[in-house]
């Protein structure tokens, strides 16, 4: 398991393994952390706003920014800018390439970006946390996103998913953990609480893939439910509710149902650190 994060942070790095951050975002992040966490130096990479295609810039840029700020030993921790699609395509040698600081420090973001974060708790690098990204800015109530972190890197547990137990827990995208099973990057989760989100997706598109990761991890400790956003309308109603549909594959695989979490693409995004980091004891 990931041992606890040693916390303050002070020096945080941000590079963007996918897709490009505008700079007046991350002008924004900057001005809330100048007046409230004066104790915290952030720094971007100019890589965050570049663009090649899709992505922040080609895969060997991409990848030389995330190693860049993995491993030099000045940085505390490294904090993912933005998700969209991408940082699959520098998983393998992002890993391969870090060093003895790069090894040691915490790695934060979610959506996409789940997919570095499984890869690293696969390998045993890095202490990665599910956590709202510096694009989060720009949601409606967005700087509570921001601060929560902010104030985590500082030391603060109150903006830790209040479910979090004495299992150990991690959390993800629900498509981005139906694209991680069976792959190299894929990290055992035996015995974790399994949180999930979505965002995007048609109820039909969230029910073929609780029934894909159900398939694959029947041997979690339980599945908790986050939000599911930005449902489209499809031509006719599915029928079940998103819980509904959660319950349905949980039941049907044996994993028990854990509940709800407030994990997602919102500005209430909490923060889920993996392994037994989460671990706190009850109230």
């Amino acid at each position: 398991m990931i041992a606890a994060v040693p916390r303050p942070l002070r020096n945080i790095a941000i590079c963007a393994p996918a897709t490009p951050l505008k700079r007046t975002h991350a002008e924004a992040v900057e001005a809330l952390a100048a007046a409230e966490f004066s104790e915290l130096a952030l720094t971007f990479h100019p890589q965050c706003f570049e663009e090649g295609g899709h992505f922040a810039g080609p895969d060997a840029r991409r990848l030389a920014a995330f190693l860049e700020c993995a491993n030099d030993p000045a940085f505390d921790a490294v904090w993912f800018a933005k998700g969209g699609y991408g940082s699959n395509r520098i998983a393998r040698e992002a890993v391969a390439g870090l060093n003895a600081a790069g090894k040691a420090k915490p790695y934060l973001g979610y959506s996409d970006c789940g997919t570095l974060l499984g890869a690293l708790y696969r390998a045993g690098a890095g202490r990665p946390v599910h956590a709202p990204m510096p694009i989060d800015i720009k949601r409606p109530g967005g700087d509570a996103a921001i601060r929560r972190v902010l104030a985590w890197f500082c030391g603060s547990d109150e903006g830790v998913e209040p479910s979090l137990g004495e299992r150990p827990a991690a959390a993800f995208n629900l498509y981005t953990l139906a694209m991680l099973v069976g792959t190299e990057f894929m990290p055992s989760l035996a015995g974790h609480d399994l949180l999930v989100e979505e965002v995007g997706e048609y109820d039909y598109a969230v029910d073929r893939l609780f029934f894909h990761v159900t398939q694959h991890l029947g041997d979690v400790a339980g599945i908790r439910l986050g939000e599911v956003s930005l449902v489209p309308e499809n031509d006719r109603p599915f029928g079940a509710s998103i819980e509904g549909i959660a319950r349905f594959w949980c039941d049907k695989s044996g994993i028990p149902y854990l509940g709800r979490a407030q994990i997602g693409h919102m500005a209430d995004n909490r923060i889920v650190p993996f392994g037994l980091e989460a671990a706190r004891p009850p109230a």
